[in-house]
């Protein structure tokens, strides 16, 4: 036999500690409160900073500065910098941990099915990585990219 009332906050736990309730309106009002006000003053400081600050544009203050030493030459490198690579394997190898940590938590109550999803899931990323180093793209540092030197010529 089904229950005839079925309201939702019924069917859900409490998660309040003992002693402790849901909010009163009191601490929402001040929480409220503090985040309006926040947010007016950071408003306030930035547009007194645009209108009463200074907008002089010369030649000299768009010059990029470095501890006093006047720029030579470009900004451009001639070799790729590899550090974007670094934070995409670490992102992935990152996530990669997020879901099998938690598949190590919950492993004996998703049974072989789990590991089999695991199993594949650590597959497709090794593969991702053979894809990686055959390309190349785990090559870097001085003996990555040799250069020619004038002897060979």
């Amino acid at each position: 036999m089904m229950p005839t009332n079925l309201s939702l906050s019924a069917s859900l736990p409490q998660t309040f500690g003992p002693g402790e309730g849901p909010p009163s309106f009191e601490g929402l009002l001040s929480l409220s409160l503090y985040v309006a006000l926040a947010v007016l003053l950071i408003g306030l400081l930035l547009a007194m900073a645009r209108f009463l600050g200074h907008r002089t544009r010369t030649e000299v203050k768009g010059q990029p500065y470095e501890s006093g030493v006047l720029p030579t030459g470009s900004a451009r490198l001639q070799e790729p910098v590899p550090f974007y690579l670094v934070a995409i394997f670490f992102i992935v190898f990152d996530v990669e941990m997020i879901f099998v940590v938690s598949w190590a938590v919950a492993y004996d109550l998703l049974g072989w099915a789990g590991f089999l999803q695991i199993s594949f899931f650590i597959f497709v990323l090794f593969l991702g990585l053979v894809y990686l180093w055959r390309r190349g793209g785990l090559d870097w540092g001085p003996a990555a990219h040799p250069r020619k030197s004038r002897a060979t010529k």
